[in-house]
């Protein structure tokens, strides 16, 4: 079996920053260009030529318009960054009796587990500010939180804040998928 051919975009090609995502966030937000200028100090002119990706936008330009828009200059940045696919490498580790497969991107960590009955998580390494879900693929998990004791069944999921104290039991041979994910930004 030969290897599969990946084709990468031709750099000289694609533009580095596409701003007509500008466009999709303004009618998002209901707001019509005129009033984007008036809350950001930003022409009306620049606005339509950064929207039809005809310029490329100063970085305070872009700090007036992700203030309009109830966001940071990097998240606006991120947005208009040119899409293309990212490709990670999984990684692997034990903790508490379950083996983990992860994948981890800027803002998301995917976990794929599997635990035999009996194996606990008791201290679940330190999280940051993020969601964590709990997808129970096969067996039975009793999830327990500061004030509650759940059992997750297959085919049934959790979503919790990942910074309160929480603990996995397996109750059976046990596979399940965790997902983190950053909460957004707070000023």
């Amino acid at each position: 079996m030969s290897a599969p051919v990946i084709i990468l975009p031709d750099p000289e090609r694609q533009p580095m920053f596409d701003f007509s995502v500008l466009r999709e966030i303004r009618k998002r937000e209901g707001l019509t260009m005129e009033a984007v200028s008036l809350q950001s100090g930003i022409s009306v002119a620049v606005i339509s030529r950064l929207e039809r990706n005809q310029s490329t936008a100063e970085l305070e330009t872009l700090f007036k318009l992700s203030r309009v828009f109830g966001m940071n200059t990097a998240d606006l940045l991120a947005l208009a960054e040119s899409r293309s696919a990212h490709r990670a490498k999984e990684t692997r580790h034990r903790s508490g009796g379950f083996e983990f497969r992860e994948i981890r991107y800027g803002n998301a960590l995917c976990l794929h587990g599997t635990a035999k009955k009996g194996s606990t998580l008791s201290r679940p390494e330190i999280h940051g500010d993020d969601y964590e879900i709990c997808w129970v693929l096969k067996g039975r998990i009793r999830f327990r939180l500061p004030n509650e004791t759940h059992e997750l069944r297959a085919g049934q999921a959790m979503q919790f804040d990942a910074i309160l104290e929480h603990s996995y039991e397996a109750l059976a041979d046990s596979e399940l998928m965790i997902v983190h994910m950053r909460k957004g930004k707070r000023f």
